[in-house]
């Protein structure tokens, strides 16, 4: 303000009327830093006499205001605070307005900011000549000043922080970039600030002293230092110069903070990359034992050097698998998971393989065909799941030399291995007792699926939906059964149907149809009751032949309706056929085989999806899901010794996993089955098998992936029955999670690095589901306080000291007042609802660092 301003605006109050009790108007105007001293003489206002008050004058000044001349206006001009100690006028100030023509002054005012700190805004005067800057220090609220607030509600400002919090402001800056002549967040400081002031900070909060400063080495600095909590710091000689030496739990929590990050996690992702090649993280790590850095995660090449340790002590034949398995399992939690994730996944399936091996590396059992079959259906379809789920994470990487070293591995056990001896038991025990009766004591063919399984549902008057899958193994149907017993309140059951022979599309099909009869003519064509069954409309016309009110419908029809469209066009259905076909689709075709595994998992969602519009659309009760073949599928390209030379005989029909063929001869490499079990068999036709997984030599490509022969893959076809349940219904159980709690009994916390156990206190089962927690410690506004560990409860063991989870953290190193209450949050991952919220007590005793 210039003196014409000031003039204009001291004559504005003294124009003001009088109030009540008000004889005349006194006005202080206070001028701390003397900017209008030598103008105050020259000034003259009209009806107002004007004074300068000084430390010499001060009784003068007020025997005449009160004694002298107690009627006049008066302007009293003084450069000095007026404070209420040894001020002869104090009471004469606290009845009159007190003016402020400088712009401190007024910001002081205005702020309520004591006078004693009227220095640090002087300091920083620049910053608040901005209208806007000024406008978001107001808009800070701060209740209480102090020098440090003030410091820190200025960075905020400059750092478009909405609160006064140095651990934002450092993010703020530091997500900029690390260049510090390209930083905007520092070059403000350096104009509207002390660049200076920032680094005290820095090194107050988070102990990073350098004779040189800057942000890529402070980012350095904060993450080493974070990972020295999780290895013991004899491995980290070489890294001395870059772990704090003070406040070094709030680097911790910084970087904690920071690398869970919802949206920011991705620039930390990108410097600490730099960080690990500046400091040469693998060099440093080559001498680390896994153990000790099982639990760390700053760092993504920790999850490397974890990875190579696996994937060499599996190629090594090392067989701690257990050790292997927590080691991933542990790894889930941790911030680099979801990079390395389809690396994991398949290094867990290796795994399991191993395992699998290692339970049966005497030998897989020969016997009975039935005694084969049940251990297919209750273990060995495993390693069918196995070895697709394995594909399925190396498909997302299939460049990663680990994955194809691996791979090698994986082929030798499940190609080599498991289907070569499990095929050529198989084989063997079909041959001695199948192959004139294809038949399983207690086991129900496919062709009684309709007379056996839906029939009575029929004859009841109850509808009945029937989902047929094409090439929906055995092994993909548990995996689909422990899904919907997961996430839906109905129960689910497997059991399996004996396929039929050959266990291809068009006899599969017709033998889940209403039939009298099944039978192939000398074309190869199947017939149910004398029609054609070949595609759905010849498909619909036989289902309505046995039931009136019918529907045969394909899946995508169904998924492509509203829900209106799908109301009216099942009204008064009570038998309704579903035809579904991504996985066949997808694995009978030559440029399209490789990515069988991928259609499996695309239709697993899609059949989840089908069975939850049946229930919540349809009102359907009775479900049931099956297919017409399984399949065989093997990544790596088959050998010649895989193939063998075709039937040499009269055949009506010729593929790769089967003829047919009205001769009957014993030849060397195939099963001859009699179909008379299967079919009406009226040409009186035998199919011929290739033993084990062997394919008939023929042109063109298209081999990995086949069906039609007599192998557990291909003929133990799954059966789900799925029975829709309402909430409330008897018996009825509700899906839950299960609970993670706070077991530990002390809630009182006298270090700042402390652990904490918890519990899961149910096993994960069927409508048990497991549950992500995120674990820290905070305060009663809600400020996190600690690092943030997370706890996937997910384990299924019975035994509940299995269930236990033992978590290390560590608290920001600022004061904690002991009369105060801390709150331990364990909030669920998946909602962000806060399941526990536990008080403690933080008593730490003296908080800081000492310098002697």
């Amino acid at each position: 303000m210039n003196i014409t301003q000031i003039v204009s605006a001291l004559q504005d109050i003294f124009s003001e009327p009088l109030k009540d009790g008000e004889q005349r108007k006194i006005v202080f105007w206070v001028d701390k830093d003397q900017e209008f001293i030598e103008e105050i003489d020259q000034l003259t206002m009209d009806g107002v006499k004007v004074q300068t008050l000084s430390e010499n004058n001060q009784f003068y000044m007020k025997h005449l205001l009160e004694e002298e001349d107690p009627s006049s206006h008066y302007l009293i001009y003084t450069t000095l605070e007026l404070g209420l100690e040894d001020n002869w006028l104090a009471d004469t100030v606290y009845y009159s307005k007190t003016f402020y023509a400088d712009r401190i002054s007024l910001i002081l005012a205005e702020l309520q900011i004591d006078p004693s700190l009227r220095g640090v805004i002087k300091k920083y005067e620049r910053f608040f000549h901005n209208k806007e800057r000024y406008r978001k220090f107001q808009a800070l609220g701060i209740e209480s000043y102090s020098e440090e607030m003030i410091e820190l509600a200025i960075m905020s400002v400059l750092c478009n922080v909405k609160v006064p919090d140095f651990e934002e402001v450092l993010k703020t800056v530091l997500m900029d970039t690390l260049e510090d002549s390209d930083n905007k967040f520092l070059t403000q400081m350096d104009k509207f600030f002390d660049i200076e002031v920032f680094w005290e900070y820095v090194f107050k909060q988070y102990g990073y002293e350098r004779e040189t400063k800057t942000l890529k080495t402070l980012f350095i600095h904060m993450a080493v230092t974070a990972f020295s909590h999780s290895v013991n710091e004899q491995y980290l000689t070489s890294l001395k110069d870059f772990i704090a030496v003070r406040n070094r739990t709030n680097c911790l929590v910084f970087i904690d903070h920071w690398m869970h990050h919802k949206t920011d996690d991705e620039v930390f992702d990108e410097y600490v990359e730099m960080a690990e090649k500046e400091i040469q993280i693998s060099r440093v790590l080559q001498s680390v034992p896994i153990e000790e850095l099982k639990k760390a995660e700053t760092f993504p090449y920790i999850d490397r050097a974890i990875i190579i340790y696996i994937a060499n002590s599996l190629l090594e034949k090392l067989e701690d698998y257990e050790e292997y398995t927590k080691l991933i399992k542990l790894r889930r939690a941790k911030h680099f998971y979801e990079r390395f994730a389809n690396i994991y996944e398949a290094l867990f399936y290796t795994v399991k393989m191993q395992e699998f091996y290692k339970e049966y590396q005497h030998g897989i059992p020969t016997g009975r065909a039935i005694d084969i079959y049940e251990a297919y259906q209750s273990k060995y379809y495993l390693m069918d799941t196995y070895y697709r789920k394995f594909y399925v994470a190396y498909d997302e990487e299939s460049n990663h030399e680990i994955l194809k070293k691996l791979k090698e591995v994986v082929e030798h056990l499940y190609t080599h291995w498991f289907m070569g001896e499990l095929s050529a038991n198989w084989s063997q025990a079909v041959k001695a007792e199948m192959t004139e009766q294809w038949s399983l004591p207690g086991v129900l063919n496919q062709q009684q699926f309709y007379s056996s399984i839906v029939a009575p549902h029929i004859r009841k008057g109850e509808r009945v939906f029937v989902i047929i899958s094409d090439a929906f193994r055995y092994e993909i149907g548990v995996e689909l059964t422990e899904r919907l017993n997961a996430e839906t309140i109905g129960t689910c059951d497997i059991q399996s149907t004996l396929g039929v022979l050959p266990s291809v599309t068009k006899l599969g099909m017709a033998s889940l149809l209403p039939h009298k009869s099944i039978d192939i003519d000398s074309k190869g064509q199947v017939f149910v009751n004398d029609q054609d069954s070949s595609g759905l409309e010849n498909r619909k016309a036989i289902i309505e032949s046995a039931v009136e009110d019918s529907l045969a419908i394909r899946f995508q029809d169904v998924v492509n309706m509203n829900k209106a469209g799908r109301r009216e066009t099942f009204k008064g259905k009570k038998l309704i056929y579903i035809y579904h076909d991504s996985i066949d689709a997808m694995g009978d075709k030559a440029s399209t085989e490789i990515y069988t595994f991928n259609a499996v998992e695309k239709a697993l969602d899609e059949l989840s999806t089908l069975i939850k519009i049946i229930r919540d659309d349809l009102s359907g009760t009775n479900i049931y899901i099956t297919a017409d073949h399984g399949f065989l599928y093997q990544r790596e390209p088959l050998e010649e010794s895989d193939k063998i030379e075709k039937v040499q005989l009269e055949t009506i029909e010729v593929k790769r996993r089967y003829a047919l063929s009205k001769e009957k001869q014993d030849i060397p490499g195939q099963l001859t089955i009699d179909l008379a079990s299967v079919i009406k068999n009226e040409q009186q036709l035998y199919a011929y098998v290739p033993n084990g997984i062997l394919r008939n030599r023929m042109q063109g490509s298209g081999v990995n992936f086949n069906h039609g022969g007599a192998s557990l893959q291909e003929i133990v076809v799954p059966l789900l029955s799925f029975k829709n349940k309402r909430a409330g219904q008897k018996g009825v159980q509700a899906i839950s999670k299960v609970d993670i709690k706070l077991t530990s009994t002390t809630q009182k916390i006298t270090n700042s690095i402390f652990n904490l156990n918890f519990f899961q206190t149910e096993k994960v089962e069927e409508k048990t589901k497991p549950r992500t927690v995120v674990v820290y410690m905070a305060d009663e506004e809600g400020n996190i306080l600690s690092n943030e560990e997370t706890i996937i409860g997910d384990r299924s063991f019975d035994n509940p000291a299995d269930r236990t989870f033992k978590i290390q953290f560590v608290l920001k190193s600022i004061p904690y007042d002991r009369n105060k209450t801390y709150y331990l949050i364990i909030k669920d991952r998946e909602t962000g609802v806060i399941t526990e919220k536990v008080p403690f007590t933080i008593n730490l005793g003296i908080v800081g660092d000492f310098d002697f």
